[in-house]
């Protein structure tokens, strides 16, 4: 249904309207009494054999959406009864700022992506962290995805990223440090090393001090280098990352059918979608591989079906993210990749099976 009635109708409309009517009309229907048991019994696909514990947490399956979607935690309850094993919120910064002009989200139908320059719209950590505190579903499992504000300059980049965390460090389950985000001026200068580490070590102290310690995690773009890679695991260590986050969206416009004349009008922003399964699952593996598979990884980027995400885990993902291909096939997909990833179970005829007289 969503392919063949809603989808068209959405994708008629400028893509962040669609994308406001769409968090409306999910608000909407919610509150009528016996629809999220609907949409559960729709969507919400659960099995033991999903379950993951990662990084101290236990996720009733791998499959999570993507920070960018739901920016201010106005929807996790709604969310949660689609078949998310977790919902990662944000970017949040310290103080509420608008992002950059409209437009600014771009759908490139023929490539099944988008592009964005978002830039961090958000309410807010205060009013972020209010909201998730009077959140009813308690059972779903939060990430608080974090960074800077636009008129910081990098040399105090550390200061918000602190704040940020002090704020939803009682209502979130995991963080995730976002410096790969193409669309903040400066903010991917933030991921060479000698910065990266004096930021983390910063969070990370604070972090460190609580009773109870959040995992921590980095998110990285695709474009970095091997060598740049390597650093990253070795910063990673350093400063006692939990995981990484791999990948962002990426500046490249490369191998897209889009008219390259039509893409280049469009301007800056970050590509996701089907363009970037190939690099996103190649830096999964070499993440994976460098690192002995000592590091858990949430993979991202590119997941259109259940072989995209099995691909990902297949690279060395411990769980999986969806975002631009939630919006292309629909909440459906989130059930069709659960389903796919439960262990098949013997046959009954099968040789070497259990026989019962």
């Amino acid at each position: 249904m969503y392919k063949a009635l809603v989808k068209p109708l959405l994708f008629n409309l400028d893509a962040e309207r669609a994308h406001h009517l769409v968090f409306d009309n999910l608000r909407r229907a919610a509150r009528v009494p016996g629809t999220q048991a609907l949409l559960r019994g729709l969507y919400d696909f659960q099995h033991p054999g999903l379950e993951r514990e990662v990084f101290g947490l236990k996720f009733p399956n791998p499959v999570g959406l993507a920070a960018g979607f739901d920016k201010n935690a106005a929807l996790t309850d709604e969310l949660g009864t689609l078949g998310f094993g977790f919902v990662e919120i944000g970017t949040v910064t310290p103080r509420p700022q608008p992002g950059n002009p409209a437009p600014r989200l771009f759908r490139l139908p023929q490539d099944e992506a988008l592009i964005n320059r978002m830039g961090f719209n958000n309410e807010g950590a205060t009013a972020v962290a209010a909201r998730l505190a009077r959140r009813r579903n308690r059972q779903l499992i939060i990430g608080g995805n974090i960074g800077k504000n636009k008129d910081t300059p990098n040399e105090r980049a550390a200061e918000d990223y602190v704040a940020g965390f002090e704020a939803l460090a009682e209502v979130v389950d995991y963080f995730v440090v976002n410096v790969s985000s193409p669309n903040t001026p400066n903010l991917r200068q933030l991921q060479e090393k000698k910065p990266l580490i004096e930021l983390l070590q910063q969070v990370q102290a604070r972090n460190l001090g609580r009773p109870v310690p959040r995992p921590l995690l980095l998110k990285i773009a695709p474009d970095l280098s091997d060598s740049q890679l390597d650093d990253i695991l070795e910063i990673a260590r350093e400063t006692q990352l939990s995981g990484l986050v791999a990948t962002n969206t990426t500046i490249s416009r490369d191998n897209l059918g889009t008219e390259s004349q039509y893409v280049a009008s469009l301007g800056a922003g970050g590509l996701s979608g089907r363009p970037l399964r190939a690099r996103a699952t190649e830096v999964i593996r070499y993440l994976h591989r460098r690192s002995e598979g000592a590091l858990p990884i949430i993979g991202a980027g590119g997941i259109h079906s259940a072989a995209d995400a099995q691909e990902k885990l297949a690279a060395g993902a411990s769980l999986i993210q969806l975002y631009t291909g939630f919006i292309y096939e629909g909440p459906a997909l989130v059930s069709r990749i659960n389903r796919s990833l439960v262990p098949a179970q013997p046959s009954s005829h099968s040789p070497g099976a259990a026989t019962t007289q």
